[in-house]
């Protein structure tokens, strides 16, 4: 009985796939976001305070709900990937992929023999239903979706090898952090910052991998979709509670002086 992955499939299907962060450790916020309308929920464990444990419950009220998970690690860490793989993530983003070497220690991390080398354990864990999918492991390595972050100006400049690795489906611009290795921090609109977005935007696209990024200034769903991007992180949890938080506040204090007291 093979696992397939909704995520995936979209992205052949030539679908821009939409995405909610979930930075805090809630699985009732991520169940409630799905709820929502999010259907893909990137659970980020690089800034998210989330332990293993914690990103079990995360994945099963995501996906009881009826929603897909992509999970950010931390780093490019074949210990941690291994055990996410093993709970039963199919979709996984790793940060600063900046040369095609990195690049192949996420996939062969990911992949069973003898496409990669990752570590058997197919009958006891969540992924294989803990044994009641039993050619889990003939499977596995097809349903993957393997994102790796480009973000920093090593990888631009190996941009094209790192597309070229075989078994890495998406290439992840992350354009803040792009901005801060050129000494550009939080300067998004900064017309060196810009030439060496669209200039990746082409690569990737000449490179055959699909290619995904954040919503910014100017940078909607809508223009990203048109400009070639097949995934799209936009809203964050944190962010949308502390906006509504303040916004809440400033509401009760314009109607009562005594909003501060105590």
């Amino acid at each position: 009985m093979k696992r397939h992955n909704p995520t995936k499939a979209a992205l052949r299907e030539g679908r821009t796939v939409s995405v909610l962060w979930l930075e805090s450790a809630s699985p009732d916020l991520a169940e409630a976001a799905v709820g929502a309308g999010w259907k893909t929920v990137l659970i980020d464990n690089e800034h998210g305070v989330s332990s293993l444990e914690h990103t079990s419950h995360l994945v099963r009220a995501v996906e009881a709900a009826g929603g897909e998970v992509v999970l950010r690690i931390p780093a490019n860490d074949p210990a941690y990937l291994k055990k996410v793989l093993d709970m039963g993530v199919r979709s996984i983003m790793v940060p600063m992929i900046n040369n095609a070497a990195q690049a192949r220690a996420f996939v062969d991390a990911c992949r069973y023999p003898p496409q990669g080398n990752r570590g058997y354990a197919a009958p006891i864990v969540r992924a294989s239903g803990y044994g009641a999918i039993d050619d889990y492991a003939r499977h596995a390595n097809d349903e993957l979706l393997l994102i790796g972050q480009i973000e920093h100006v090593e990888a631009a400049r190996d941009v094209d090898a790192i597309a070229a690795v075989d078994g890495l489906d998406m290439l992840f611009i992350g354009p803040n952090d792009l901005a801060g290795s050129l000494g550009k921090l939080e300067r998004l609109e900064d017309p060196e910052v810009r030439e060496l977005i669209g200039e990746l935007e082409q690569r990737i696209v000449a490179g055959g991998r699909w290619m995904g990024t954040i919503t910014g200034p100017g940078r909607n769903v809508a223009t990203l979709s048109e400009s070639g991007y097949r995934f799209v992180a936009g809203p964050n949890d944190i962010a949308l509670f502390a906006s509504t938080l303040r916004d809440e506040a400033n509401a009760w204090r314009a109607r009562s002086a005594d909003f501060d007291t105590v």
